[in-house]
């Protein structure tokens, strides 16, 4: 009783691991307890015959009726209160192994382990929650589906809801903050205006939350890497001063993503100067669309009043416009437009174009002849898209060599925009030549003509791959009638979808499959902005209203439809022993029937009235800063948390920005929603 005394006090205070062994290793030593009477060489210990050698001794706490025992061998189990008792029997154990006598059953993990033991333990425990056991692709498939409520045409929300339900969903659990956290910091759209409260907790008139954002980037390498896509707000006329400060804040932006592919929504102008965002858009490596919007520059400007091109840009111009293209090995997507006669020579051209060696689209526009003519179109790399828009160096000679060279053999789209080809043997020579073309645009003020002396075969045009044609010829004349004759030959036989809004006589109408309507239901409340827009298109001489209203194209389609209708078609007579019973008359159509060709009249940019995008439209952010009937969440008002959960400031619903609209048309460009 005194050497149980002298343990009482370790009894609270005792391991859980000790409990649980001693209790098991109890029974194989109580078996030897009254093997001998020869008494313990010290205390706590006795001597065991069959072991060889000393083992601890068994002390048994009679007033609760429980055994305790430690266990010395156990050195994993050992607990830092029986520290002296497990140290002191440690000799034991080693002189049983250097005699070589057997050791006992529980040295040699018996299946009462403290491990086993623990399994037990943790059998017990609640069971893993069912979100905790899916596999990563559930959370991406709701991910994915949560996105597309937000961001689908039809949707009421914005991108500042969608991120907002993002975080949210984040805060759920580990499980969920892991799947999250690269959807959340994947594409980061920041759009419209700052909220009022932001500027003023922060003592500032712009940029708050590109601020916010580069502070989170910069301190979190790890979400950084997550970033693919990243939209700016726009640059608004009433910020310009500030336009400056925000290209420095984008710039740092850009310099803390790695993995950045694309910068959308945010195109400033580049007048061979150097600026931070171009200059961290070059150290991109993983960069896959960039669009040029060349200015003028003054120092070219006055150098070109004392001399002609070439020779326009000086060395440093001409070396930085081409480093800033030596890291972007992965660029697919290039646009180079110049605006207000901004200059790019010829030479710079053509080595530019050969140093991508992934490019695949590519958009020349409004570029003077003497930086793009027939000699560079000769001279392009191998494409799979191509625009060429408003050059004056580009000849109807120039592009039919170019259907016959090498490098054009891959074009899978073409778009011709404002070229004036004066000879319908150009195109011709184009959709014969060009054996991967699916998807061809045209438009010019000019009708196409044959050439004198011609011999015309039907069809005079054709092609077998073609599967979407935009025809757009402005003034009326024999090339509306020469391409319907060619698809009534059975020149097109993959054409599925025409879109020709100056189709005069309805010719190319009429060879389509029928429709009951072609006027959109937005039409009849879109008639201030209609007007706003072909006031603001009669004051810019490359731009013609009739070519461009497909407002006023439904209407005339619509008007041939209704009067058609008033004609009978064929009637259906019900007779009975010779004598009619009555009778019904079927309303004329418009088409033909079987025709596997569509007819449509809807613009690439949804709710515009010009039926082709232009780079105008990327470039103006006016809906962006004073949106009409944006977002507030007010969609989300039935959300029991109340105002101060779903209400934010009135932003616009931006729905993403595709470049690939340039050569795709429509269902690419849907970064606006129809107003």
């Amino acid at each position: 009783m005194e050497r149980m005394d002298s343990f009482r006090p370790m009894r609270a205070s005792l391991s859980p691991d000790d409990a649980v062994i001693s209790r098991y290793s109890h029974s194989i030593l109580e078996t030897h307890k009254d093997a001998t009477d020869d008494p313990p060489c010290s205390a706590g210990q006795v001597y065991d015959p069959d072991l060889g050698g000393y083992r601890p001794q068994r002390f048994s706490l009679a007033s609760t009726g429980t055994s305790i025992s430690w266990n010395p061998f156990d050195i994993n189990s050992v607990s830092p209160r029986s520290s002296t008792s497990s140290y002191a029997s440690i000799a034991s154990l080693s002189s049983i192994y250097s005699t070589g006598q057997t050791p006992p059953p529980f040295l040699n993990g018996s299946k009462h382990s403290s491990y086993t033991t623990q399994q037990k333990l943790r059998s017990t425990a609640p069971p893993t929650p069912v979100f905790q056991r899916l596999p990563p692709a559930i959370y991406d498939c709701i991910l994915v589906h949560l996105r597309a409520f937000h961001e689908e045409a039809s949707s009421l929300s914005c991108q500042t809801c969608s991120l907002r339900d993002l975080a949210s969903l984040a805060l759920v659990s580990r499980k969920w903050d892991k799947a999250v956290r690269p959807r959340l910091y994947e594409k980061i759209h920041i759009v419209g205006n700052d909220a009022p409260l932001q500027l003023k907790k922060y003592k500032m008139k712009s940029g708050v939350r590109l601020k916010l954002l580069r502070r989170t980037l910069r301190e979190r390498r790890v979400l950084a890497q997550y970033v693919v896509e990243f939209k700016p707000p726009r640059l608004h006329p009433d910020t310009e001063l500030l336009g400056k400060d925000i290209i420095d804040q984008v710039a740092s932006i850009v310099m803390s993503c790695p993995n950045l592919e694309r910068l959308v929504g945010f195109y400033p102008i580049y007048n061979h100067e150097f600026d931070r965002l171009t200059h961290a858009l070059s150290t991109r490596r993983k960069l896959k669309e960039h669009m040029w919007i060349m200015g003028e520059n003054s120092a070219i400007t006055r150098r070109s009043l004392k001399q002609l091109p070439p020779g326009l840009m000086d060395y440093e111009q001409v070396d930085s416009f081409l480093r800033y293209h030596q890291s972007w090995t992965s660029l697919t997507t290039l646009f180079l437009h110049s605006h207000n006669s901004g200059i790019l020579e010829r030479d710079v051209f053509s080595t530019v174009l050969h140093q991508l060696p992934s490019l695949q689209h590519l958009s020349i526009s409004n570029f003077d002849i003497d930086d793009f003519d027939d000699i560079i179109l000769q001279d392009l790399p191998t494409l799979q898209s191509l625009r060429l828009q408003d050059l004056q160096g580009v000849t109807y000679r120039g592009l039919s060599d170019f259907a016959r060279s090498p490098s054009a053999q891959n074009l899978r789209s073409l778009s011709l925009v404002h070229l004036d080809i004066a000879y319908l043997s150009t195109i011709t020579n184009l959709l014969l030549y060009l054996q991967s073309l699916t998807r061809f645009t045209l438009v010019q003020e000019s009708s196409p003509l044959t050439e004198p002396d011609e011999l015309i075969f039907q069809p005079i045009v054709g092609s077998r791959t073609l599967s979407y044609l935009h025809w757009d010829i402005l003034h009326p004349g024999p090339a509306n009638a020469n391409l319907a004759s060619s698809i009534s030959a059975n020149g097109f036989p993959a054409l599925r979808t025409i879109r020709a809004p100056s189709d005069h006589d309805g010719l190319l109408q009429s060879l389509c499959r029928p429709r009951a309507t072609v006027v959109l239901p937005s039409d009849k409340y879109s008639k201030a902005y209609r007007l706003a827009a072909a006031a603001a298109s009669s004051t810019s001489p490359s731009r013609t209203p009739l070519s461009l209203n497909l407002f006023e194209a439904r209407k005339a389609a619509q008007q041939r439809i209704d009067d058609r209708k008033k004609q009978v078609s064929f009637r259906v007579t019900v007779e009975e022993e010779g004598e009619m019973i009555e009778y019904y008359d079927f309303e004329d159509f418009v088409g033909t029937i079987g025709s596997r060709i569509s007819y449509s009249l809807e613009p690439d940019v949804p709710g515009s009235d010009d039926a082709l995008i232009d780079v105008g439209d990327l470039l103006g952010g006016a809906r962006e800063a004073a949106p009409r009937d944006g977002c507030t969440g007010l969609w989300n008002a039935a959300n029991p948390s109340g105002k101060k959960w779903w209400c934010h400031t009135e932003r616009w619903r931006y729905r993403g920005e595709d470049l690939g609209g340039f050569f795709e048309g429509v269902g690419r460009m849907w970064g606006w929603e129809a107003s």
